[in-house]
């Protein structure tokens, strides 16, 4: 009994110190087993206290009524599984009739309370089956992103999401994507995890920082072209519109459309083309859009005109020719100008660090989601890199990047700058990449790849 005593006070101690130091050890430990016991005891109340339950069918109460039995109580959704996860709990419901998947997205913050867990958030996985991930502890507090398989295929994990997944920036399902945010709000951060996970893939890496490229200069190594002013951006960009009209004319050449071919082997995208002839992806960085867009004089208008034409032309037909957009600004509405609008709608992603009003957040989720603008603003200013990412779809999440320093993007392009390819039409915008000595012998330069 004495040890009993000891042994107690020691272990409550340690779980207090797991749950403050190292949240997910903890959760392992000892959060997991509390919390799927406290959701299975408090299952039956929480769902008859958010109304997610239905009335006893017909056929009960008339069976009642004959037995001469108490009336029976409402149901509750069935449990399919609950299951334990690294951050969190898994909990798989199927509904009962007359029952609606928004109903548990419209309880979720009810349920985040009732069973004392950080965050519930609630999908539908197909008819009549919802699943509740419900996150222990603040995952965001301290992003560490878990041993997932580097991004293939275009795929690269940027950030974490509030329900401890992984936060994927797919271009070949979103081909074109808007970030806003602030001044410190996490962008910078956001846009080098982006780089450095694109750096070890197949992939042209084309920039325009109007910073005098304090942004994307240091990762030159990497980077197929790039423009640190709006005159230089404007003739980066009509090099790039003559380069997707040459993808366009491989495409047209090798489509092969005749009676004899099957439809498999038809292609109107560089995605079906043979490996040999198929030309290497180009991903265009914008740092800051709006230096892009403003214009003091006619001249300058003249070239914002252009400029904007270019990038609308561009999100309208790149994709087929593997261009893909990434557009980044404090802010993104009509005030920019002609055309800003309709290069908006061309950007199916979006990306909403903190921002300073609720106009910014209205240019990025207005027309997809109300309650994505709500959570744009609420974001902390003591949480750089908090974002809120969604669709067109109107899907959305809290997301935040891990903190990648310059150093380390700089490292990753550095190691990768052999896998930079070589475009034709780019090569007058290729950055002049500065001789490193490393203890007194000259770094060798490597020989780019050609695009096609």
């Amino acid at each position: 009994m004495d040890a009993l005593w000891v042994t107690l006070p020691v272990v409550l101690v340690a779980a207090l110190l797991l749950r403050w130091l190292r949240p997910t050890w903890y959760w392992l430990t000892f959060g997991v087993t509390f919390a799927a016991v406290r959701v299975l005891i408090r299952y039956r109340s929480v769902m008859d206290a958010c109304g997610l339950t239905v009335p006893p069918s017909r056929w009960r109460l008339a069976l009642a009524r004959v037995a001469n039995r108490p009336v029976p109580e409402a149901r509750s959704p069935r449990i399919l599984w609950l299951r334990p996860t690294a951050t969190g709990l898994v909990l798989r419901l199927k509904l009962r009739p007359g029952q609606d998947a928004f109903d548990f997205s419209a309880s979720s913050d009810r349920l985040r309370h009732s069973f004392s867990l950080h965050n519930v958030v609630s999908r539908e996985i197909r008819s009549g089956v919802v699943e509740l991930r419900m996150t222990g502890y603040d995952v965001l507090r301290r992003v560490r992103m878990p041993a997932v398989v580097p991004g293939e295929g275009l795929r690269v994990p940027v950030a974490l999401r509030e329900d401890g997944e992984v936060h994927y920036r797919d271009y070949r399902q979103v081909p074109h994507a808007l970030n806003v945010g602030a001044t410190q709000s996490g962008k910078s951060v956001y846009q080098r995890t982006l780089v450095a996970g694109l750096a070890p893939q197949n992939v042209a890496l084309v920039g325009v920082d109007c910073k005098n490229g304090v942004e994307l200069a240091p990762l030159a190594a990497r980077f197929t072209a790039l423009a640190d002013n709006p005159d230089a951006a404007a003739d980066l960009l009509a090099a790039l519109v003559a380069y997707m009209g040459r993808v366009y004319e491989l495409i047209r050449t090798e489509q092969r459309i005749s009676v004899a071919l099957p439809d498999a082997e038809i292609t109107a995208d560089i995605w079906d083309l043979p490996a040999h002839l198929r030309p290497v992806p180009v991903v265009l960085l914008v740092d800051e859009v709006a230096e892009l867009a403003l214009a003091a004089n006619r001249a300058e208008e003249a070239r914002r005109d252009q400029i904007v034409t270019h990038l609308v032309r561009l999100s309208q037909l790149g994709r087929a020719a593997g261009i893909y957009l990434e557009i980044c600004g404090q802010r993104f509405g009509s005030e920019l100008g002609k055309g800003i609008t309709m290069l908006r709608a061309q950007l199916t992603g979006r990306t909403a660090h903190r921002v300073n009003d609720e106009t910014s957040a209205n240019m990025a989720f207005g027309d997809i989601s109300p309650d994505a603008v709500l959570a744009a603003v609420q974001i902390d200013k003591e949480r750089p890199g908090t974002a809120v990412a969604g669709d067109s779809s109107g899907g959305w999440s809290r997301i935040r990047a891990p903190h990648t320093t310059l150093r380390q993007a700089v490292d990753t392009c550095n190691a990768h700058a052999h896998r930079t390819p070589s475009i034709p039409e780019l090569e007058p915008f290729r950055p002049a990449v500065p001789v490193r000595v490393l203890i007194g012998k000259v770094q060798p330069k490597t020989t780019p790849a050609s695009a096609f």
